[in-house]
C-alpha cells in the first residue's frame, strides 16, 4: 500500500492544480471549473511562501481547510471500501472516513510542497442528463513532459459543487483505493487492522517520524 500512497502524493498534486491557469483561461468557465480553479489559487498563493511550507503539520491543515468545503468524504469512503463499508460498524466507517481523509491530506500536502511547476488547463465538462453530475475535463502541463489528462467527479449538493472521485490517465482514485484496501483487509484479517495502521502511519507522518 505505500507504493499506492506514493503514487497518489501525485494524484494529491493533480487534485486541484498546484499552479494556476494561463492567463486568459479564468474567463468564461463553468460553476465546477471554478470550484477547482478558486482551490488552485488558494493553494498554490500560501504554498509558494517557504516560512510556511517548512511546517508540515500548519501546511496540512491548510490543505485540509482549502480542499475539506469541495471534496465530499462521506460519499467517498463508502466508494473506497466498497463491499466492506456494507459490513461495517458505524465505529469503524467515521475512523476510516478519518483516517483516510487524514492520509490523503497528508499526501497530498506533501506533494504540493515537493512540486510547484504546473499549469492547468480545462476542457469542455461532460455532463449528465440533469446537470447535478459532472466530469470536469483538464490536463495538467509540465515543462518537457506530455500532458497528464485530468477528470474530476462532481456533484451539485446543497454545499455546491463537490468532487467526489480524480481519474489520472483513466486510472481512478476510487478504484485503486478500493482494490488496494480490500487486499490489505484480507492480509490483517480485519477492517479495523486496516485503520489502525492507516491511523499509526499518519500519527507517525505528522509528528515528523514517517512519511
Amino acid at each position: 500500500m505505500q507504493k499506492l500512497i506514493k503514487n497518489y502524493a501525485i494524484f494529491g498534486l493533480l487534485f486541484f492544480g498546484l499552479m494556476p491557469m494561463a492567463q486568459g483561461m479564468a474567463g468564461g468557465l463553468q460553476e465546477p471549473q471554478q470550484v477547482i480553479q478558486g482551490i488552485s489559487d488558494q493553494l498554490h498563493q500560501k504554498l509558494q511562501n517557504k516560512a510556511f511550507t517548512s511546517n508540515f503539520a500548519q501546511v496540512t491543515r491548510f490543505v485540509d481547510g482549502v480542499i475539506q468545503p469541495h471534496t465530499d468524504f462521506d460519499v467517498i469512503a463508502p466508494l473506497v471500501l466498497g463491499k466492506h463499508w456494507k459490513t461495517a460498524s458505524p465505529g469503524d466507517r467515521e475512523r476510516f472516513k478519518n483516517e483516510f481523509r487524514t492520509m490523503l491530506v497528508r499526501s497530498y500536502s506533501r506533494a504540493f510542497v515537493e512540486y510547484n511547476n504546473w499549469t492547468l488547463r480545462f476542457q469542455p465538462i461532460d455532463a449528465g442528463g440533469d446537470g447535478k453530475k459532472v466530469v470536469v475535463r483538464s490536463e495538467v502541463l509540465q515543462p518537457g513532459l506530455n500532458p497528464v489528462q485530468v477528470n474530476y467527479r462532481m456533484y451539485l449538493g446543497k454545499g455546491g459543487w463537490k468532487v467526489y472521485d480524480i481519474i489520472i490517465a483513466g486510472v481512478s482514485l476510487v478504484t485503486n483505493y478500493r482494490s488496494s484496501f480490500s487486499e490489505d483487509i484480507q492480509k490483517k484479517g480485519s477492517l479495523g487492522a486496516l485503520i489502525d495502521s492507516l491511523a499509526k502511519r499518519n500519527a507517525e507522518a505528522l509528528s515528523g517520524k514517517g512519511s
